[in-house]
């Protein structure tokens, strides 16, 4: 059965308009809230501002601009209640493989930007006293991935940012938690799943027989992101179909 989250009132940002982000943006809008959505490819931002979802294009690879995007999101909002991280990239490659501006590439993007953006709103949200934080981290940060090296940094490095900022938010009525997918079909992953042998692989992986959807996640992510979740801080939520069991 399906629950159905009510939003009204509340004012969200989500960076990261495709794939997840694309969808928790909608499902955010949908429950009533009013959500603006950062990203630098203007197609995924068509894609998702409509109704009460506004896009801004922002490229949130500079401290510069995730405070200028935080800023003017906030003043469309006038304020901001949940934030949403759902930007990421990934490139698979052996590490004695991998070049610096790979490194660099992914570092900036997944890891540098959820520091700049999380700063930011926390600015805003722990004077106001309130605030939910929602980070999308992935099993990549428990499970050592074969040619991951980039990307299971960065978001072991996202669960250990979000714990850190959870523990000094806290008593100010801030959560900040992360949810953790497994092998997810979005665009990230589109074409990596499309080699010879690989989705029948991963799926091998997975008790539960397939892999993720976007919509798997947005229940866990609204769930932290209401109320409901005030108590619940510092925590990863692994929404895996029970990778991490095996």
């Amino acid at each position: 059965m399906r629950t159905t989250w009510d939003f009204t009132g509340t004012r969200a940002l989500v960076a990261g308009a495709g794939g997840i982000g694309g969808v928790v943006a909608g499902e955010l809008a949908d429950a009533g809230a009013a959500v603006v959505v950062l990203d630098v490819d203007e197609g995924n931002l068509a894609r998702v501002a409509s109704g009460s979802a506004k896009g801004l294009c922002a490229d949130l690879t500079s401290a510069d601009a995730c405070r200028a995007a935080v800023d003017r999101a906030v003043d469309l909002l006038g304020g901001v209640d949940v934030f949403v991280h759902a930007v990421g990239t990934n490139d698979r490659r052996p590490v004695l493989d991998t070049p610096d501006e790979v490194w660099e590439r992914i570092t900036s993007v997944n890891l540098d930007s959820a520091f700049w953006l999380g700063r930011a709103v926390g600015g805003v949200m722990v004077p106001a006293g309130y605030g939910r934080i929602v980070y999308l981290s992935s099993v990549s940060g428990l499970l050592a991935h074969a040619n991951h090296a980039p990307y299971a940094a960065t978001k072991g490095g996202v669960d250990q940012l979000m714990r850190v900022m959870a523990r000094e938010w806290a008593a100010c009525g801030v959560t900040v938690n992360a949810v953790a997918p497994g092998y997810t079909e979005t665009d990230l992953t589109r074409e990596y799943l499309a080699a010879p042998g690989v989705r029948a692989s991963l799926e091998s992986l997975v008790p539960a027989g397939r892999l993720g959807r976007p919509a798997d996640l947005t229940g866990p992510v609204l769930f932290l992101a209401s109320d409901a979740a005030a108590f619940v801080t510092g925590q990863v939520l692994y929404v895996d179909g029970g990778r991490t069991l095996v």
